[in-house]
């Protein structure tokens, strides 16, 4: 099994994972209701699942 010859400090180490950041998700805004939601996903709005702008499904009372 290969070793490392020698320590990795700390600081080196960290720089590594600098690149890996938190992004903001984007957000959409639907056409026919006005809800913002997350782009390709469906949402619910007043008991109706939308997605694209179209309704999916209807929750039953």
């Amino acid at each position: 099994m290969p070793h490392p010859k020698r320590k990795i400090s700390k600081t080196r180490r960290d720089k590594r994972r600098t690149h890996y950041k938190a992004t903001e998700p984007t957000v959409a805004v639907c056409p026919t209701t006005g809800e913002s939601h997350l782009y390709h996903r469906a949402y619910w709005h007043e008991g109706k699942m939308y997605y694209k702008g179209k309704v999916v499904i209807e929750q039953s009372a």
